[in-house]
């Protein structure tokens, strides 16, 4: 069973936020207890740090480098698959993916934020959500190693009650499994528990772990339009999230 890890900075207190936050904000966010937060393509534009740390470690094993447009249809999935995906794509051997491992984490942890902007609406929307009320985790398939740094580089990790990697549990989403773990970490009901994620892989989870889910326009969902995955919500920005969606 998942624990929830302690951050560096101890996050905005939820109590101590509701007490001074607006009226409107109060009413903009009712009927929930949580919110679940995906990183990559909802808070943060990392395609230009995998677009560097791939190319860096495909150079070292004498491969050529993938384009920023495969690399946006393709990640969401986690490390592993992603690096799958890209050998496959340059029709290179998968046995390879035991030498590209190692040296894409070593490249990885060196740049990791330096080419990955906050979206827009994204430190508003955390203090939004934390002066509602809410507890808050963030799940995201990438290697806990990745994302804690990445968190505490972009001053995020303050928002956080929990943050949660593709590593910390026996299957990735768009399995159930990290969600429920994480309702229960949060000690939220999945049915009182918002998913803020950018793709079908975070609506299919939220939609079989129970939970509502409000999906990102601009993230990156495979390529596919996020409109089609079946969320409960849409949004062009985070600070923008109203619910329940009027």
């Amino acid at each position: 069973m998942a624990t929830i890890v302690a951050m560096d900075e101890a996050p905005t207190p939820a109590t101590t936020a509701t007490a001074a936050a607006p009226a409107a904000v109060a009413a903009a966010i009712r009927g929930l207890d949580a919110a679940i937060v995906d990183l990559d393509g909802t808070l943060v534009d990392t395609v230009g740090d995998f677009e560097i740390a791939l190319a860096r470690s495909l150079a070292e094993i004498g491969l050529p480098p993938v384009g920023r447009d495969f690399i946006r249809r393709t990640v969401g999935r986690g490390s592993e698959h992603l690096l799958a995906s890209v050998l496959a794509q340059l029709g290179a051997d998968a046995a390879l993916h035991a030498a590209l491992w190692p040296r894409y984490q070593v490249h990885y942890l060196a740049i990791n934020g330096e080419h990955a902007p906050l979206f827009p609406g994204v430190v508003e929307g955390l203090a939004r959500l934390r002066a509602a009320g809410l507890r808050l985790a963030c799940l995201t398939n990438k290697p806990r190693a990745f994302a804690r740094p990445l968190l505490q580089r972009k001053g995020l990790a303050r928002f956080f009650d929990a943050v949660f990697g593709g590593d910390d549990f026996a299957r990735k989403k768009p399995d159930p499994l990290p969600l429920r773990a994480t309702c229960e970490a949060l000690g939220a009901a999945p049915a009182r528990t918002l998913m803020i994620g950018d793709s079908r892989n975070d609506a299919e989870a939220a939609r079989a772990a129970g939970c509502p889910v409000a999906l990102a326009t601009y993230g990156y969902n495979h390529g596919e339009p996020v409109q089609a995955a079946g969320a409960d919500l849409v949004f062009e920005r985070l600070d923008a999230i109203v619910w329940p969606p009027r």
